[in-house]
């Protein structure tokens, strides 16, 4: 089963629910293919570009030292915007878990869409499990799925919260992302060390108070001794 998504702006395929598409399975995991449209990159005519506009800065790429550069700089751009496939895969809830998974610390590099400037930091996503649960490297998988782009933090949150809430037979679902953007850090106001936090909240951990100060306290609290 292969579900293509089209651009982050666009509106994401109808909910797939693990649980009933694999019910017929038992216990065997079920693998949903999560993947991106070929974006079509001209490497040949990026690397033009990317001549013309450093010569139009006043660089030398002409020189021995520079030579080069067009050429790293392009596929430097390719391997960021490069969007990953990867099999979201659900096994059987078969001890019964109800309670909160949490992946901490999930390394996060994005593009920001209005400079082209790198965002890094981490993601803290959890869910409440119901009748299945989720292969735990698949939120990182969904992370970068989303974050290989040209992103903005506020989207990148929402899209990762909105792909697993359409997509888990779950209880609740959220996000926590904290990245640092050098477009800011950089230039501009060039607020070093400041940190960007956004949060998405799904479910139980939207709508029970004692399950998003859980799940909120173990993203705050993990450098705690």
């Amino acid at each position: 089963m292969t579900t293509e998504l089209a651009h982050p702006l666009d509106q994401l395929p109808a909910p797939v629910v693990a649980a009933a598409s694999g019910a017929d399975r038992g216990s065997r995991p079920h693998r949903l293919r999560v993947t991106h449209p070929a974006t079509g990159i001209d490497l040949e005519e990026a690397r033009d570009a990317a001549t013309r506009l450093l010569t139009a800065l006043g660089l030398p790429v002409s020189g021995p030292d520079m030579a080069e550069t067009p050429r790293r700089l392009v596929d430097a751009y390719a391997e960021l915007l490069t969007v990953p496939d990867f099999d979201l895969t659900t096994f059987d809830n078969a001890s019964g878990y109800d309670e909160l998974v949490l992946v901490r610390d999930i390394p996060l590099r994005s593009l920001c869409e209005h400079h082209l400037l790198p965002f890094t930091g981490v993601a803290h996503v959890a869910y409440l499990p119901a009748d299945r649960i989720l292969g735990l490297s698949k939120l990182a998988r969904t992370v970068e799925f989303f974050a290989r782009r040209a992103q903005t933090q506020e989207r990148l949150t929402s899209e990762v919260a909105d792909h697993l809430d359409d997509r888990l037979a779950h209880l609740g679902v959220g996000v926590v992302i904290e990245a640092e953007h050098s477009c800011m850090s950089l230039r501009g106001a060039r607020a070093t060390g400041a940190s960007t936090v956004t949060t998405v909240l799904r479910g139980r951990l939207r709508d029970d108070p004692a399950a998003r100060a859980e799940f909120l306290s173990l993203t705050r609290d993990r450098r705690s001794p």
